[in-house]
């Protein structure tokens, strides 16, 4: 399968869906990601994306969840709603992963999915979050788009 941004962005949407459900149910991620495969029509996905995304969420969840706890305002990490907390694990492990994805690309990405999913205004959550994780773990990228 050729992969584009169309791909790309299906792949992100399955595995912020998994994570949601692996986040909710706690069920074993292979288990769940087969569900995926079986009731989803993933041909138009990039499968190896989401495979990371979803594998790479599980199984850095503590260090991703540092990554954004510091922005959280006076919230914690337990007081995030499922869909949120899921789209700032993805974001981080891209930003920590993937540096051949733009960093504007995975905030966009993510702040999509949370107005599509989220609760009403989550997504400007989200995207401040994002913003701030960006900063840290993309910093360079993020001073040479502001010159």
């Amino acid at each position: 399968m050729k992969v584009s941004a169309a791909t790309r962005s299906r792949a992100r949407h399955f595995s912020m869906q998994a994570i949601y459900q692996w986040q909710m149910s706690g069920n074993p991620i292979n288990v769940i990601e087969a569900e995926f495969h079986a009731d989803n029509d993933m041909s138009k996905v990039d499968t190896e994306y989401f495979h990371e995304l979803f594998h790479g969420v599980a199984a850095e969840k503590s260090v991703l969840d540092e990554c954004f706890k510091p922005y959280l305002k006076a919230m914690t990490v337990d007081q995030l709603d499922p869909v949120t907390l899921a789209l700032l694990r993805q974001g981080s492990y891209e930003f920590k992963h993937r540096v051949d994805v733009p960093y504007r690309v995975v905030i966009n990405e993510a702040v999509n999915l949370a107005k599509k999913f989220g609760a009403e205004d989550s997504h400007k959550f989200v995207n401040g979050v994002l913003d701030r994780v960006a900063a840290d773990l993309r910093k360079v990228e993020v001073e040479a788009k502001k010159k």
